[in-house]
């Protein structure tokens, strides 16, 4: 990382912060048909920015944000910025999705809650690679052994030559987390405001760190929750999966273990990770035939790997596992919704004849953009091979499939600039929240985001499992120091550890 925005891609961070404002401001009407469904209390509309933003006055795009207004005009104080994660996650009814799951209502009036679906994604000029029911999708498959590796080389440069053969209009190039970080700018000046806050999740935390660092002066108060360790994510962000499911099993394997007369899956912590490795090698000699695919011991390991995300999928993972020692295949099927969790389906990138489209597609294919074009990754199957074999010694649950060969080895396009560097520079306006245990963001990224951020930030780090903290979670604590955070500016005076 060599400085922050380089001069290859756009104004520069400083001149950002001293040029004049965009004349827009968002006309509020009514949310797409399928968004208001959901939430009718949203309200959307639509902001233009510079595709490319080294040519200003050149090809526009348009973001489309919506707004859960507060109704208490004496206690807001301003906009509160939101942004789900992936990158490639749609953030329309996250204002609504918020309030549903228990935001404080202190919240809610102190800030219009502000949605958005980012460049490329949803309703903001979204871009598709073309993928089918056939991709798998951005997470690797585990590799059992480096003919692994090799074979899954060809479906990742695979999966690069469907991005790159329809990317007809030029966008791919232009999808990256500095971009969007202007964009998050632009929203912020069409909203008519001189500040914004920001609350990111998961990639959403790369995505707040990046406009702290590049805009901090107009970035207030700054939460990011469940950390990926930096403003990209690289082969080593990915490697970091096989950590934090390695942190995270042990709670699954105690909770089944508790349960051993409900599931069978083991007496003891012990007996359940044995369990676990008995049954994806299993699965890796003889997959199950479901009727609606194959489910392999790397689809086993992916479908335990999400199931890691809470403890409010245990018990549907545990079920999955009972399924397939029983080899029953109807149950498995019926558990995995008729297909791969996630849409995660079969090994190939190229689409099949007569394959159905994935609605993954979208999403998909900006993770991959993002995710490509924000850092140099390794282009040489041996550096994969290499950290493919030390993750699976070190965090045998997963560390293979996270380590594994990505499409982003053979990506079309160079990074345009280099990554954001996180800026220690500004102020203290910067809450990290973090489980201690968290299968697809550790402890340690919020731990290297601290550092990074130095005086500007403070980490809470909470006693608990999952993915998510603020009002995903259900930690008292953590809950009362970011409240108090966005509402009334309590940045802790020192670093805070919640007990479970």
């Amino acid at each position: 990382m060599i400085g922050l925005l380089g001069p290859l891609l756009a104004v520069p961070a400083a001149a950002d912060d001293r040029g004049g404002e965009p004349a827009v401001r968002v006309e509020w009407g009514t949310c797409p048909e399928d968004v208001a469904a959901t939430a009718p209390e949203l309200e959307c509309g639509l902001v233009p920015v510079p595709l490319d933003y080294a040519d200003p006055g050149g090809t526009e795009i348009e973001i489309m944000v919506s707004r859960l207004a507060s109704t208490d005009p004496d206690a807001r104080r301003g906009v509160l910025l939101l942004n789900p994660g992936g990158p490639g996650g749609s953030g329309l009814t996250m204002p609504a999705d918020l309030v549903s799951l228990g935001l404080p209502a202190d919240v809610s009036d102190s800030y219009h809650l502000i949605g958005m679906d980012t460049r490329g994604v949803g309703y903001s000029s979204p871009v598709n690679c073309g993928f089918t029911t056939d991709y798998r999708g951005n997470i690797p498959p585990y590799a059992v052994d480096d003919a692994a590796v090799a074979e899954h080389a060809g479906v990742a440069e695979a999966a690069a030559d469907l991005c790159a053969d329809n990317d007809t209009d030029g966008r791919l190039r232009h999808l990256t987390t500095a971009n969007t970080a202007r964009d998050l700018d632009r929203i912020r000046a069409a909203l008519g405001e001189r500040k914004a806050s920001f609350y990111g999740a998961s990639y959403g935390t790369a995505l707040g760190a990046a406009y702290a660092s590049m805009f901090p002066g107009r970035a207030d108060r700054i939460v990011l929750d469940s950390n990926i360790g930096d403003t990209h994510l690289d082969h080593d962000g990915m490697r970091r999966y096989g950590l934090g499911a390695e942190e995270t099993f042990p709670d699954f394997a105690r909770w089944a273990a508790e349960r051993h007369g409900e599931y069978g899956l083991g007496a003891s912590p012990e007996e359940v990770r044995g369990t676990y490795f008995e049954l994806a090698e299993r699965l890796d000699e003889s997959p199950v035939e479901t009727g609606e695919g194959l489910v392999d011991g790397a689809l086993f390991r992916l479908a335990t790997f999400a199931g890691l995300y809470s403890e409010r999928l245990y018990a549907q993972t545990a079920e999955v596992w009972r399924s397939l020692l029983d080899s029953d295949a109807a149950a498995a099927a019926d558990l995995l919704g008729g297909s791969p969790p996630a849409g995660l389906a079969g090994p190939g990138a190229q689409p099949a004849a007569g394959a159905e489209p994935s609605p993954f597609d979208n999403a998909w294919s900006v993770f991959l953009a993002v995710t490509c074009n924000d850092v140099e990754w390794p282009e040489d199957v041996d550096t994969y091979r290499r950290s493919v074999a030390e993750d699976r010694e070190r965090y045998p649950v997963y560390g293979a499939a996270s380590a594994n060969i990505m499409p982003c080895a053979y990506w079309a396009h160079e990074p345009a600039e280099p990554p954001v560097e996180i800026v220690d520079d500004g102020p203290a306006n910067v809450l990290i929240l973090q489980n201690q245990r968290d299968p697809v963001t550790p402890h340690l990224g919020g731990e290297m985001l601290d550092d990074e951020f130095g005086q500007r930030s403070r980490l809470v780090s909470v006693d608990g499992s999952g993915h998510g903290v603020y009002v995903y979670g259900d930690n008292a604590c953590a809950q009362e120091v970011t409240t108090a955070f966005l509402v009334e500016g309590d940045l802790p005076a020192r670093d805070v550890s919640c007990p479970a």
